[in-house]
């Protein structure tokens, strides 16, 4: 009995001294990631902030309105004139420059506060993370709470998917009652919205799509191979995620322009759901199958370590099996992703709002940078920088009432804006470093970015992240 009683005496031990590690470990981070912590004095300061002499891009029009002045107080767009004159305000000179609304990144997955810091430095003033988890919740509310600088997070819950397609990622379902239970607490628990996913048989797909209806809750889909891709085209689902699953899915994994333009019908008759190409990811499958040193290259360190030793390597794994298995397959991706690029122009062409999307956070998709990327994919894709532009700003804007407020600069519009050295209507790398970034109109000066960059890159917080997956997969919801 005594034995026993120390083997518990020893493991009570153990897991004290445990608990006291991860304590410690979570503190350290905290004292880390305290450069993003907002002020006391900023949040409680009127924010009056003047932009004069800028050339100004709306994005309500293709067009660049010179040598104006913007003047901004607390956090919202109040007046856009010639000129302004004011006294007791902050003035910015804005001679030779360019003011447009903050980059809106439509699909994300965020592990940690450091790629808060990341989109910012990039110029990214709003995201939308596709896999929501508890941690993105305590996120959600210190952002809001302006405790720290951040783009504006709108999350996901857990991915929803049907009892057949097991894996930790995501939240499986096994009956009609848990699909309308689980809505309902992605509600109640202050999730934005609902994300379907891949394996989401019909029965549990309508029901939530009912539920989601009563709840007044947008779905952003992932599409299922278990119903038809038109089947992705119903309210309240506003959008649909990734041209690799065009091909896969109603294409049948051949690359049949006739049957692509079947889809891109669909899409134009669907007047109410956009689409989210992510056309960064099959480029990144191709670096993986090219690049043998590529786990190692410096541009990766923007990725969370646990991310990096645990997914980003498992991708090059499975990539790399399947090159010596067959080495045509790298023309093959490199053949899909050129197809990705014109089922996007013929996309946008017949009308369909297009809104981008990274899919960053996983893989060997860099949080902030990957933007540019799949940016310039659009320009190759042949849409005009002004309508790529308008992907990253005013389509998103539209595709959600949460983010109505955003997307344009207008008068009452939330005062997220870049102010910019070169014209991005002229040059798309215009975009890469911003002079100011303005956050609820908040300034973020350029040294203030490159801290944001500098600070996100190469960071060691393995561990933390190690046990937020594991309250995540304890808890998912």
């Amino acid at each position: 009995m005594r034995f026993i009683k120390r083997i518990f005496q020893v493991i009570g031990v153990i897991i004290g001294i445990l608990f006291l590690i991860i304590l410690g470990v979570f503190l350290i981070d905290g004292q880390k990631t305290s450069y993003l912590h907002i002020p006391k004095d900023v949040v409680e300061s009127d924010q009056k902030i003047l932009i004069k002499n800028v050339n100004l891009i709306p994005m309500t029009m293709d067009t660049v309105m010179n040598n104006k002045s913007v003047l901004v107080q607390k956090g919202i767009i109040t007046q856009i004139e010639d000129d302004i004159d004011l006294d007791e305000v902050t003035i910015i000179d804005g001679t030779n420059q360019f003011l447009m609304p903050g980059l809106i990144d439509m699909h994300v997955h965020v592990w940690d506060e450091y790629e808060l810091g990341l989109y910012l430095a990039n110029g990214i003033t709003a995201v939308r993370n596709l896999w929501g988890q508890p941690m993105h919740l305590r996120m959600k509310e210190a952002i809001e709470d302006d405790e720290i600088y951040s783009p504006l997070f709108f999350t996901s819950g857990p991915k929803l998917t049907g009892p057949e397609f097991i894996g930790d990622d995501n939240y499986q379902l096994f009956s009609a009652e848990e699909a309308r239970e689980v809505v309902r607490s992605t509600k109640e628990k202050g999730y934005d919205f609902i994300k379907t996913y891949y394996g989401l048989p019909q029965e549990y797909f309508d029901i939530i799509m009912e539920e989601a209806e009563l709840n007044d809750l947008d779905i952003v889909a992932h599409p299922s191979n278990l119903v038809d891709y038109r089947y992705h085209f119903k309210s309240p689902i506003v959008s649909i995620e990734h041209a690799e699953d065009i091909v896969q899915q109603p294409l049948n994994y051949t690359l049949d322009t006739l049957k692509l333009n079947e889809v891109v019908a669909s899409f134009k008759e669907a007047e109410n759901t956009s689409f989210c190409p992510t056309l960064t990811v099959y480029h990144n499958i191709h670096r993986l199958l090219l690049d043998d040193e590529i786990l190692e290259s410096q541009d990766l360190n923007g990725v969370n370590p646990l991310i990096s030793k645990v997914d980003s390597q498992a991708q090059y794994d499975r990539w790399a099996s399947e090159k010596n298995k067959n080495d045509s397959i790298v023309g093959k991706i490199e053949a899909q992703h050129n197809f990705h690029l014109l089922a996007l122009n013929k996309l946008n062409r017949a009308g369909v709002s297009i809104i981008c999307g990274t899919d960053a956070g996983i893989g060997v998709t860099v949080p902030g940078s990957s933007i540019h990327q799949e940016l310039q994919f659009y320009s190759e894709a042949g849409l005009s920088n002004f309508e790529v532009l308008e992907t990253a700003t005013i389509n998103p804007a539209k595709t959600h009432d949460f983010m109505r407020n955003l997307g344009t600069i207008e008068t009452g519009k939330t005062a997220n804006i870049l102010l910019l050295k070169d014209n991005p209507l002229n040059d798309l790398s215009a975009l890469k470093q911003p002079s100011i970034v303005f956050i609820k109109g908040r300034m973020l000066d350029e040294s203030t970015l490159n801290k944001f960059q500098e600070e996100g890159t190469g960071r060691n917080n393995l561990i933390v992240s190690l046990v937020r997956y594991i309250e995540f997969m304890l808890k998912k919801y």
